[in-house]
């Protein structure tokens, strides 16, 4: 099993280009069943996630293949196996998403009970209810989601609101149904995460017709097919997110390019509130090329983010989008462990998700939590300890908090940064860090 060796503290300085969304990804390659044939997908990152989602896909009997240019070519031309066998489902939670394709295309589906990180109950009686109500006859048996639609599917008006706000997963599921479903489909309380939109606006050039894009209200007229097609996913909001922490933790300067921070504003206002400065590259002077024309190209898409008069405290809240992302809680959570002052994390999307205040309280982090909460009393500095990662956020603040610390952190079971973080300590290496993974026994 592999282990971070970091050594710290240190300053970071330099460019990174992110990749493209995981979280968008997975939906995307799920609705790839959608429609027989050929589908090219580019911008998908090499994550092991992904890994696992082309074996469940390959597993239903689609043909995946990587090329050389990193494109991802999905041919769903014969799906002979319609099941989402446990030992692959258990791995990712997003497995689930094979559910509304199968079901739409083949009339029926057999899919384990979804695994996933550790941060806490997440259930699937949304995913249930929403193909329910599109006519689905669906049970539960030996662990499996059994469902079946011996009539097809047929629109209906759907609220898809669940205790702790929309589900994104849910709303994928539903959405990708409905587009082969006969008629109209309302979903009422969909997931406005800009993944979601992505996934819409690849269903649309595959030929459904969707409107509302972006919005909580999601209207589907059915078609009868849908065409392979080649599509481009949308940079990764959270490893930019990720990235901008590693800048402020470390009082330095990274240049982030393929950056949208249309989808990025809670983030940028609470950074701005902490006192990071965050300049888009738009608002800077463009660069000169040789000839002495601007190039205008290059200043798009990306933004430079620098700290250097400390950190300030800042209360949080995690919400559904367009609210601040759970996914950055944690990493967040490390850098207010610096701040000069108390701050306050409130968890409303995944309440029980704070199984890292422990480990960063190894590394002399201040941090008690109460109920849905974590209070956060900033200190002076956090010294290096060994740590151990419980899920794929936590693990990325883990390493946040190693570029900061004083010594030397071991960061255990980073086989859990892998599924969303592509190689990152080859990415933070040449920014400054010092990061060794190394293979060790015994863990």
């Amino acid at each position: 099993m592999d282990i971070f060796r970091i050594e710290g503290p240190v300053r970071l300085c330099g460019s990174v280009t992110i990749n493209g969304s995981k979280n968008a990804s997975l939906p995307i390659m799920a609705a790839s069943i959608l429609a027989g044939g050929k589908s090219t997908l580019s911008a998908v990152p090499n994550l092991s996630d992904i890994s696992v989602f082309s074996q469940l896909l390959e597993q239903l009997g689609c043909c995946v293949t990587r090329s050389d240019n990193g494109q991802l070519c999905i041919d769903s031309t014969v799906i002979d196996n319609p099941v989402g066998d446990y030992e692959i489902v258990r791995k990712m939670r997003a497995s689930i998403c094979i559910l509304g394709p199968l079901l739409a295309r083949y009339g029926k589906a057999k899919v384990s009970m979804p695994g996933g990180c550790a941060i806490g109950d997440r259930p699937v009686n949304l995913h249930i209810r929403g193909l329910q109500e599109l006519g689905a006859q669906i049970h539960l048996k030996n662990g499996y989601i059994i469902a079946e639609a011996p009539n097809g599917l047929r629109g209906k008006e759907i609220f898809l609101g669940g205790p702790f706000g929309s589900t994104v997963l849910g709303t994928a599921n539903v959405l990708m149904a409905a587009a082969l479903a006969k008629g109209r489909t309302i979903i009422e309380s969909a997931a406005c995460e800009p993944e979601i939109a992505d996934l819409a606006k690849y269903l649309n050039k595959m030929g459904a017709k969707i409107s509302g894009i972006g919005s909580p209200r999601l209207v589907i007229e059915g078609v009868g097919h849908l065409q392979p097609v080649d599509y481009e996913v949308i940079p990764d909001r959270i490893e930019a997110g990720t990235f901008m922490v590693a800048a402020a933790i470390t009082a330095g300067e990274i240049t982030i390019t393929n950056c949208r921070l249309d989808d990025m504003m809670a983030v940028v206002d609470r950074l701005r509130h902490i006192g990071v400065t965050i300049d888009p590259l738009l608002s800077r002077p463009p660069p000169r090329l040789a000839s002495g024309d601007a190039g205008a190209g290059e200043s798009k898409n990306g933004v430079v983010v620098t700290c250097s008069d400390g950190v300030k405290p800042a209360d949080i809240t995690t919400q559904p989008y367009p609210g601040f992302p759970t996914d950055l809680q944690a990493q967040f959570m490390a850098l207010l462990s610096l701040a000069e002052g108390n701050s306050v994390i409130i968890e409303k999307v995944f309440p029980d998700r704070f199984m890292h205040v422990a480990e960063l309280n190894r590394m002399a982090a201040n941090l008690r939590k109460e109920g849905p909460a974590v209070i956060v009393a900033g200190v002076e500095k956090l010294m290096a300890a060994s740590v151990m990662a419980s899920d794929l956020r936590a693990s990325a603040a883990l390493v946040l908090a190693g570029l900061a610390a004083e010594g030397i952190t071991i960061v255990n079971r980073v086989y859990h940064i892998d599924r969303g973080y592509e190689k990152i300590e080859k990415r933070l290496n040449p920014l400054g860090a010092k990061i060794k993974r190394k293979q060790i026994k015994g863990v």
